[in-house]
């Protein structure tokens, strides 16, 4: 339970919160017209795909002192449930994953936009629509940026038929496919992983555990796939006209994703803010891992978008959260957005050219008093602390110039040496147990965390850990560090316990992902210490597409080149691209093919069978903290590549 210390912490920030500000929640019902009489989503196997009244005990009025009360309130909001009114002819479906999917009505049908993370929500949306406002058809889909919870539910809208026939328009920013598929390829296995902490997946919702995810609930499980656009938007502004909507897109790249796009909408005179603005401080560095985003041209985005479209919106919407209406009340937010992000691009660099280290920083930024007034810019879905870090991290890298930092040793390897020299564990213990007494929670985890790793059987440290990281989850008013923090509580205690999410390996994403990112993933998938002595060169062409590419195994590194040919080959592999899909997808083997005419190896096939015996399936669970998990984090599985003419399963 939330100690006197935590409960005092709230108490004081109900104190000091504007909580009797209550626009945001005028906003957030605005437009209402009405809800499903179902609260639960299923997908085609009679499972859950989702199911709001996980977080029902929001709705009871009570303040919970296991709860930070601006992200209960930031909670209580995301529970808006149904069908909205942006405006005349604009409409959203809320509370059924963790974005928005919005409806424009065309001449003809539907434009949707940022259709959800899985198939199962977004075909709820559209049925429920269609149910209350008259069945359309859908006309275009328009992407608005690269991550899943924005395209993957994109096979709940579109019809194969209707697609194949050129009825309907998929729109997307220049860059969207390579983006959405390279993000979550390369590193992929472990940020699948570091979600289960940031979003939660491990806790299961409760006022102890998962309350919100700040732009959302969470994410819907279920299917998940990808289409490629038939209309890329390729130059900065870029006018277009769908089915008698008239659409100005500003392409954002590199801002909340690698590939975004912001869309004006001239005739409804509504403009869509994408993901780039939303109802808190969004991620610079997202916990789950991403490359670091650009505070400075986030800002900057932002304020092109008030400058061209700001004085003339009457509604601003977007993916996540709820609308704002007005042209001064969209200017704030925009404007409050815009500074937001610019000083603390500005100002963590500053204190960097005066000093601070990237190890300090999150100790000493503070956000201006007049930001931090203002509701849409908490630090709910990015905290303070750890963005002012990611700002170092991009400008500087993570070295504090501190020579005894430059290469560490190991946790595990360091965590003795200190435990001996604090008079072993019981000293340890009884000191930490003491600090956590005293609502000292960062202090304790300090010197808990050394013995957990110095001793990682020891489950007595194991558990007054996770009690002092339980108490510092409940005082964050971020979800990301709440969640992270429960989650590495309750693996502590419990130890690593898989639970389902909605992941990205579809056939969609595999035949999405091109050869060159195929062949680059298989030289991560391998293990460099099973390839010291090998040596061999293959050649691989695809004719259909006239693809080129050569893999070169040397010095245990497995590199890859595409547009040529090597002369000396030891293997070439000639298959159609349609075909090698079926066998990225694991649905075919390579020796079918061949059997079957329809791929043709020359040379020497066992260097497949040399590839393949350097080939692991990560493990999707590995073990965070030590002592959670016995198994080992990679496991071999040659059977991957096989003998028999071998064959890849995939990523």
């Amino acid at each position: 339970m939330p100690s006197r210390y935590t409960i005092e912490a709230q108490q004081q920030q109900r104190r000091i919160l504007p909580l009797a500000d209550r626009q945001d929640f005028q906003e957030a019902k605005r437009g209402f017209i009405a809800a499903p009489s179902y609260r639960r989503i299923m997908n085609d196997e009679g499972g859950v795909a989702w199911d709001i009244d996980n977080w029902a005990f929001l709705l009871g009025g009570k303040d919970y002192d296991s709860i930070h009360p601006s992200l209960q309130r930031q909670a209580l909001l995301n529970m808006e449930y149904g069908l909205f009114e942006v405006a005349p002819g604009i409409y959203q479906v809320r509370g059924f994953d963790l974005a928005n999917v919005s409806f424009i009505r065309s001449n003809t049908g539907w434009i949707v936009i940022d259709p959800l993370t899985v198939k199962e929500t977004s075909r709820a949306a559209l049925r429920f629509i269609n149910e209350r406002l008259g069945e359309r058809p859908v006309v275009a889909v328009i992407v608005s940026h690269s991550h899943g919870d924005h395209f993957g539910g994109i096979r709940g809208v579109v019809d194969d038929a209707a697609l194949a026939a050129g009825r309907v328009q998929i729109i997307a920013p220049k860059g969207f496919v390579n983006e959405a598929i390279a993000e979550n390829l390369y590193a992929g296995n472990a940020m699948t992983r570091r979600k289960s902490y940031t979003y939660g997946d491990v806790v299961p919702p409760s006022p102890y555990g998962q309350v919100d995810a700040s732009i959302g609930k969470a994410a819907a499980s279920g299917d998940v796939g990808i289409l490629p656009p038939t209309r890329s938007i390729e130059r900065p502004i870029e006018e277009l006209t769908i089915d008698g909507v008239r659409t100005v897109f500003q392409n954002t790249p590199g801002t909340e994703a690698p590939a975004e796009m912001n869309t004006w909408f001239p005739d409804y005179k509504a403009f869509w803010a994408a993901e780039n603005i939303v109802g808190s401080l969004h991620n610079i560095l997202t916990l789950r891992g991403a490359p670091v985003r650009d505070a400075l041209a986030w800002s900057q985005y932002i304020n092109v978008a008030l400058y061209q479209f700001g004085d003339q919106a009457d509604v601003m919407f977007a993916s996540h959260n709820w609308p704002r209406w007005g042209k001064e009340r969209i200017a704030e937010v925009m404007r409050g957005q815009r500074d937001m992000y610019a000083n603390l691009n500005n100002q963590v660099l500053h204190l960097a050219n005066s000093g601070v280290t990237i190890n300090q920083i999150h100790n000493v930024y503070e956000p201006p008093k007049s930001l931090q007034e203002l509701w849409y810019d908490r630090g709910y879905h990015g905290s303070y602390l750890h963005n002012s870090r990611a700002v170092i991290q991009r400008y500087l890298g993570f070295w504090d110039l501190n020579p005894a930092t430059l290469v560490p040793l190991s946790p595990e390897d360091s965590a003795p040496l200190y435990i001996e020299m604090m008079g072993g564990a019981g000293k340890v213990m009884a000191k930490g147990q003491d600090l956590y007494n005293q609502g000292e929670y960062r202090l304790a985890t300090e010197i808990l965390n050394k013995l957990v790793y110095a001793e990682p059987g020891n489950q007595d440290a194991k558990d007054l850990l996770a009690d002092t990281y339980e108490q510092m989850g409940y005082q964050f008013e971020s979800p990301s560090l709440r969640n992270s923090f429960l989650a590495g509580a309750k693996e502590l205690r419990d130890g690593v316990i898989a639970v389902k999410a909605a992941k990205a390996g579809s056939p969609d994403f595999v035949r999405g992902t091109s050869t060159e990112l195929f062949l680059n993933y298989l030289g991560i998938q391998m293990d460099s210490r099973k390839a010291e002595d090998m040596r061999f060169k293959i050649n691989i062409s695809t004719p259909d597409n006239g693809e080129k590419f050569v893999v070169e195994m040397s010095n245990a590194t497995l590199t890859t080149i595409a547009g040529y040919q090597a002369s000396d080959a030891d293997l070439t592999i000639t298959i159609d691209r349609r075909e090698l899909e079926d066998v990225m997808i694991g649905t075919a083997k390579l020796a079918d093919k061949v059997a079957a005419g329809k791929a043709k190896l020359e040379g020497n096939p066992q260097v497949l069978t040399q590839l393949g015996s350097t080939m692991v399936t990560f493990d999707n669970w590995f073990e965070v903290l030590p002592g959670t998990k016995k198994e080992a984090v990679l496991s071999p599985k040659p059977e991957l590549l096989q003998d028999d003419a071998t064959y890849y399963e995939g990523p």
